[in-house]
């Protein structure tokens, strides 16, 4: 057996309030535990959005009942919400920017109110980004110009992950993520896929941009799943939402490029823990681990899952390495497939108590 430090997603949307029949609280703890993953960072375009105190202590209420990892939340930037969301950073993972395409009220097309986000947040706290092409590019200047840390999410293309390298030799305070679907899936998967399926977003480069991620691996500080969950009957409509379940096949498809000689052991653990401990000012889980038989071959089959909406963009591929346990602070949170730690308990990383 392989044993990892538990590992963080910084990027996961579990569709509580609003979406329940796509995920949950407790089925998405649930997919993340089974996918080895201890911590997960909760993104905040819910249903109510998560962008005040109010609707920020409704879903950690509903956290404090249901999770089953340890979790944090975090807050939307919105048009109006700059002055009043500040005093809050101290309870959230850190603060969403949507600056392209997002459903509900917190798609920030204003570059004015980019400023007043970055002023008025915290400093010391994370700013995580939604940002694709001449966007991240603007984003990047602004974060240059008042000189904070910024966290670009999801990056995909090869121009994006070549001006950040560039911002990066400039000492521009900016770090990034790539998703799993990114590395291992390219437009050309769309027809194997099938359309409705594949939508997501970003969306799916061509294969010179997935080779370009694979090539600057240097500068990538994270990977992170952007568990998007979506119901199959929603995918296979005249009007798909963008998404994939990521949480139980990210860490599968890292170990078989580690098998394959194209990441090593240190890199997973550099960016699913260690860097985003880092960047998000995350203190280490004590006594939680992973268990992985690193020589176990199988196919990935959603049937198997515990996420609610019972698909994967995956289907199908077979992968080499399988979690096999997880401890969360000592205690069996997972073994053999079964969910063993309990609903509610899950601790908040952000409460004054922990």
């Amino acid at each position: 057996m392989l044993r990892l430090p538990g590992l963080i997603d910084t990027h996961v949307h579990l569709r509580e309030p609003g979406a329940t029949h796509k995920e949950d609280w407790d089925s998405g703890t649930a997919a993340a535990l089974a996918g080895g993953f201890s911590l997960v960072l909760a993104m905040p375009n819910t249903n109510p959005p998560v962008c005040d105190s109010e609707a920020l202590s409704s879903v950690l209420q509903i956290a404090a009942q249901k999770a089953r990892c340890d979790y944090a939340q975090y807050l939307g930037a919105g048009a109006e919400n700059a002055a009043s969301i500040s005093s809050l950073a101290g309870r959230a993972a850190g603060l969403k920017m949507y600056l392209d395409q997002t459903y509900g009220p917190l798609c920030l097309d204003d570059m004015t109110l980019w400023k007043e986000h970055f002023s008025s947040w915290p400093r010391n706290a994370p700013i995580a980004i939604h940002a694709e092409g001449r966007t991240l590019a603007a984003a990047i200047l602004l974060a240059e110009l008042v000189n904070r840390p910024i966290h670009l999410c999801h990056v995909s293309r090869r121009e994006e992950i070549l001006l950040i390298r560039a911002a990066k030799e400039k000492g521009v305070p900016v770090t990034c993520e790539v998703t799993p679907h990114h590395l291992f899936l390219s437009e050309a998967d769309i027809p194997s896929i099938g359309a409705g399926r594949a939508e997501v977003r970003p969306v799916l480069a061509s294969a010179a941009d997935q080779q370009a991620l694979w090539d600057n691996l240097d500068v990538i500080d994270c990977f992170a799943s952007d568990h998007a969950p979506h119901t199959l009957a929603e995918k296979d409509s005249v009007t798909p939402p963008p998404g994939f379940p990521g949480l139980e096949t990210a860490l599968p498809l890292y170990l078989t490029a580690v098998k394959e000689g194209r990441l090593s052991i240190e890199d997973i653990i550099l960016r699913c823990v260690m860097n985003p401990r880092r960047i998000f000012h995350l203190a280490p889980q004590p006594d939680t681990w992973v268990e992985v038989d690193p020589d176990a071959r199988w196919e990935i089959h959603a049937a198997d899952f515990h996420s609610r909406c019972a698909w994967t963009p995956f289907e199908g591929m077979s992968v080499q390495g399988q979690v096999k346990s997880v401890f969360l602070r000592g205690a069996e949170a997972y073994r053999d497939g079964q969910v063993i730690a309990a609903p509610g308990s899950g601790r908040n990383i952000r409460s004054h108590k922990n």
